[in-house]
């Protein structure tokens, strides 16, 4: 290349090469596609998905917790908890420390989903990730903490 243009690790080093960052949306793309395989049997999209995860790992909590878990408007965890809730994976309760205030629960098939869900997942991040040594897997994942924080 020319001393002129600047290098960065994006750029190619050749026209075939592909940089970093089309690599990294290429495999983001191959996750979000193979999400939305494996959550097909369920009828549940990843943001779905993502919430009842926490509400099984969590318990019950007010939909403003539930919001900022998830790094969500408010206004959007309704509209999720009312696609849970229409599947009978949730349950809106009030909460009993503040009459006002609504907590959601996962029903007993939200936690039976739930961890059907978490299996499905495992099994779907093995075979994605299985072709890679021990340590790639661990370097990948120290990489994508270290970008993710």
């Amino acid at each position: 290349m020319s001393a002129d243009i600047p290098v960065s690790p994006d750029t190619p080093a050749s026209p075939d090469e592909e940089g970093l960052a089309e690599s990294f949306w290429a495999v983001a793309r191959r996750l979000r596609h193979l999400s939305r395989q494996t959550l097909a049997p369920w009828e549940i999209n990843p943001g779905h998905a993502r919430a009842l995860g926490i509400l099984t790992r969590h318990g019950a909590m007010r939909l403003s917790t539930l919001a900022e878990h998830l790094r969500i408007a408010p206004r959007s965890a309704t509209e999720v908890v009312d696609g849970l809730q229409e599947r009978g994976l949730v349950a809106r309760r009030p909460d009993p420390a503040d009459r006002r205030a609504t907590l959601v629960t996962p029903t007993d098939e939200g936690v039976r989903v739930g961890a059907a869900i978490r299996t499905a997942r495992y099994a779907e991040a093995e075979r994605l990730f299985g072709g890679l040594s021990p340590a790639d897997r661990a370097h990948l994942a120290r990489i994508l903490r270290t970008l993710r924080d």
